[in-house]
């Protein structure tokens, strides 16, 4: 029996923010949500997330994004983070070597816990401070092609390819699902209205992340 709040969206698909502390993942979250920036962010404790629906190809999808602490005092906490999370956004700073230096790291974290069919997005954040930049966009390019990742530069302070980042992400999850649709040739296609996925089944279920 759907609830009317399961007409609001197609499609529930939860995406985790991983990276070091002050690389900009919660302004990243709060432009792409709600639109705003906040110069003096404090630092993440534990885990926080927000929902924005949007369209994708036609469908609406309701993202649930979840930001996570970078400081190593709470990566305990975090590894139940990363289930039934089908998409991740990697976030370096650009003007702070060490933030780039880690993303292998990360991706080691995110594979080890997360599904390996996980979409992965890498970004390069605070393009604005270019005359500080300590990382090349071509070193950010390098590094995506040789871990298969997608790429791009964005700034949370400007709204730069804040946007474009997790329409690149929800469009290719939602490219995985019409495939494995297609492939268990379920004549009713892609699952129903308010549906939760977990791109490492075969079908969508309802345990891959939280409740709406």
């Amino acid at each position: 029996m759907g609830s009317k709040i399961d007409q609001d969206y197609d499609y529930l698909l939860k995406i985790v923010l991983i990276g070091d502390s002050g690389v900009g993942k919660s302004n990243i979250l709060s432009r792409f949500t709600r639109n705003e920036f906040y110069l003096e962010s404090k630092a993440t404790i534990g885990v926080e997330f927000a929902t924005r629906t949007l369209q994708v190809e036609g469908k609406t999808i309701k993202a649930q994004i979840w930001d996570t602490a970078g400081q190593e005092r709470y990566r305990a906490i975090t590894s139940a983070y990363y289930r039934g999370a089908v998409g991740a956004l990697l976030v370096y700073d650009i003007t702070k070597r060490p933030t780039f230096d880690n993303v292998q790291r990360w991706l080691r974290e995110l594979r080890a816990n997360a599904d390996s069919n996980i979409v992965v997005l890498m970004a390069g954040n605070k393009s604005d401070l270019d005359h500080l930049r300590a990382v090349t966009a071509e070193d950010g390019q390098s590094l995506a092609e040789k871990e298969g990742l997608s790429f791009l530069e964005t700034s949370a302070l400007e709204a730069v390819n804040i946007e474009k980042a997790f329409q690149t992400i929800l469009t290719e999850i939602y490219h995985i699902i019409s495939k494995k649709a297609l492939a268990t040739q379920d004549p009713n296609g892609l699952p129903g209205k308010g549906t939760t996925i977990n791109i490492g089944d075969s079908s969508a279920n309802t345990t891959g992340c939280c409740s709406s």
